[in-house]
């Protein structure tokens, strides 16, 4: 079992950026994709982007592709939402999650499912201000 913990989130203007943090412990971290995922106030948890364990390959949810990079770095467990240009539509409690062992399986067909993902973190709020 994963377990995570999410920083970076705060108070920032509409176009501007953060990073957020998820530092994850546990010995299965590299052979795990990881995903990001949000909820604003009144709204379900929504996807935002996933990445493969090697961190090779990423995938992002529509309204926040071109915005927003998922990276990690598997020597310190550590993976980033790396957030540009953001929108007061954006505000929401980010949460990170550790989706499923990598595979040959190359498709992402799986990343937007919740139950997919074994482990969540608290979530960090962010909140963007016009």
């Amino acid at each position: 079992q994963v377990q995570l913990v999410e920083s970076g989130g705060g108070l920032v203007q509409a176009g501007g950026s953060l990073r957020l943090s998820c530092a994850a412990s546990g010995r299965t971290f590299s052979i795990n994709a990881m995903g990001w995922f949000r909820q604003a106030p009144g709204k379900e948890r929504e996807f935002v982007a996933a990445i493969s364990a090697s961190g090779g390959r990423t995938y992002y949810g529509d309204s926040v592709k071109g915005r927003f990079t998922i990276s990690r770095v598997n020597a310190i467990m550590t993976v980033y939402l790396q957030m540009n240009s953001l929108k007061p539509e954006d505000t929401a409690v980010y949460y990170c999650a550790s989706g499923p062992q990598e595979t040959a399986d190359s498709r992402w067909f799986w990343a937007r499912t919740e139950m997919m993902y074994s482990s969540w973190g608290q979530g960090t709020q962010v909140t963007v201000s016009s």
